[in-house]
């Protein structure tokens, strides 16, 4: 299984999702994409199988991935300061797999219904979900 976790910024986030996504899962293949090099360092080091950086490995790697997870902002253009570009922002909003999505201020959107939790909370909540996604088989 295929699992991306994209991130910006320092990848604080990206590496609490692939240290995670590796403890719950760790057969999972874990592709770690950073929007900029720090990001990507960060969850290089969280122990993320593969990483890259940018705008095409956004666009490449999500295509066939099973999940894909980061912040709310990767699936709105121009978010995370201006670290997503609209490519990135259709290809993850268009790919096939599930998306698993931390809300976040940096995005500028609010989800109605939402409640406010810790970062590591919602990293909890995101990483159960992937769990019952994958052990249902959708």
């Amino acid at each position: 299984m295929k699992i991306v976790v994209i991130d910006g910024q320092g990848g604080r986030l990206g590496k609490l999702l692939v240290e995670g996504v590796k403890e719950s899962l760790p057969d999972a293949h874990v592709i770690g994409i950073g929007t900029n090099a720090i990001a990507t360092a960060t969850m290089q080091k969280a122990g993320a199988d593969q990483v890259a950086t940018g705008e095409n490995p956004v666009v490449r790697n999500v295509m066939d991935a099973d999940a894909v997870l980061g912040p709310m902002g990767i699936v709105v253009a121009h978010s995370i300061l201006g670290e997503i570009t609209p490519a990135m922002a259709e290809a993850v909003g268009g790919c096939r797999g599930k998306k698993f999505l931390i809300p976040m201020n940096s995005c500028g959107v609010l989800v109605a219904g939402v409640q406010e939790q810790s970062l590591s909370g919602y990293v909890r909540l995101a990483v159960e979900q992937l769990i019952q996604f994958l052990q249902k088989g959708e």
